[in-house]
C-alpha cells in the first residue's frame, strides 16, 4: 500500500496518489490505484506511482529559483 500527499502551508489539499480500495465502488479503471486532485478532493484514475514520480510532479509545479 502506498500513500503520496502533497500539501500547501495552508494544510490544503495539492494532491494525494494512494491504492487504498475505498473507491470500489466508483468503477474507476485503474482501482484500486487513484488521485485525489485539489481542494475539492476530485478522484481520478491513475497508474501507481513512486515516490520518484511524485517528487517529478512537485517539482513541476513548484516554481524553483
Amino acid at each position: 500500500m502506498y500513500v503520496y500527499q502533497y500539501m500547501n502551508a495552508s494544510m490544503g489539499l495539492i494532491f494525494r496518489y494512494d491504492n487504498t480500495g475505498h473507491h470500489k465502488k466508483s468503477a474507476l479503471p485503474t482501482f484500486p490505484h487513484h488521485k485525489h486532485v485539489s481542494h475539492d478532493d476530485k478522484v481520478v484514475p491513475s497508474d501507481p506511482v513512486d515516490l520518484v514520480g511524485v517528487l517529478r510532479e512537485i517539482e513541476a509545479i513548484v516554481e524553483l529559483p
